[in-house]
């Protein structure tokens, strides 16, 4: 039996991060991403349901939503499989965040910062030359000069990391390899015996939940495990088919069977469906 929860359960990383008794970690775990301005010294959850007034039918719902005191807002994912269209998705999130803060009455347009920070148990940029385990996006002009600093996006790669614990050289290192080994470590390694990270062992030690937690950590776990399984099925059968799949039909039934896999393991169809790209009506129906 592992010591340690799984971070890429969604159990695991609300747990460690979006609970009240766990700010100070992720308060920590996001000063290593963000620049010396925008630096949180107390920050907030706010409702991770956002839902836009002209069409309730494309409700947001996010991992963990929180705004600093200085009035910095923050969505922090975990995305455990590659989804069509997430950069797509990505952009669409981050305009709850700014529509909310529309003042009534006469308002200049000001806004406070927006962070979008991904940590995606995948690897979305498949291209050797955009292969990073950290990609910082941000808008810029023709000439590569930052145009504005207030949309900030974060995606981290994590299987692109790769360090082990005598390479570890920052604080926000430490993080990235805490979250990437946590469920396989037995004891706190001497690189991670800190204060800061103590208190996340101890968070994430499963002999400290209650029966009631630790049931719903199994079923997610389970979860977990039945995604990736599913995926990685679909993968190497796609592989043994050969490279020529560019045809819409056979794409089409390899999306319909990693369905049937998911919706078997209990995974809810809104969720389905934003892993395949199918109708949500498609998939209850099968």
């Amino acid at each position: 039996m592992p010591k340690y929860l799984n971070p890429y359960t969604d159990f695991g990383f609300k747990k460690l991060f979006g609970e009240e008794a766990s700010k100070e970690l992720l308060s920590d775990f996001l000063n290593q991403l963000l620049p010396p301005q925008h630096q949180i010294a107390e920050l907030h959850f706010k409702n991770t349901e956002q839902l836009p007034e002209m069409f309730p039918e494309r409700r947001a719902i996010f991992d963990i939503y929180c705004i600093s005191a200085d009035g910095e807002r923050f969505i922090v994912e975990m995305q455990k499989a590659k989804l069509r269209f997430f950069k797509d998705r990505s952009l669409f999130y981050v305009t709850f965040p700014i529509r909310e803060q529309a003042e009534k009455g006469q308002w200049l347009f000001r806004l406070s910062p927006i962070y979008f920070i991904a940590i995606l148990d995948f690897e979305h940029d498949e291209a050797d030359e955009r292969r990073k385990f950290c990609r910082d996006v941000a808008l810029r002009d023709q000439d590569g000069d930052l145009f504005f600093d207030k949309l900030n996006f974060k995606f981290l790669q994590m299987p692109l990391f790769h360090k082990q614990a005598h390479e570890l050289q920052t604080h926000f290192d430490k993080w990235v390899y805490f979250l990437k080994n946590l469920e396989n470590f037995d004891h706190i390694p001497a690189i991670l015996n800190e204060p800061i990270f103590q208190k996340a062992f101890h968070i994430a030690e499963l002999a400290n939940l209650s029966r009631e937690q630790y049931t719903a950590y199994e079923q997610n776990l389970l979860d977990y495990w039945g995604v990736r399984a599913a995926l990685d099925t679909a993968r190497e059968e796609g592989r043994e088919e050969g490279r020529e799949e560019g045809r819409e039909e056979g794409a089409q039934e390899k999306a319909l069977e990693i369905a049937r896999a998911l919706k078997q393991s209990g995974l809810l169809a809104a969720q389905i469906a934003a892993v395949t790209g199918l109708p949500l009506d498609t998939i209850e129906r099968l």
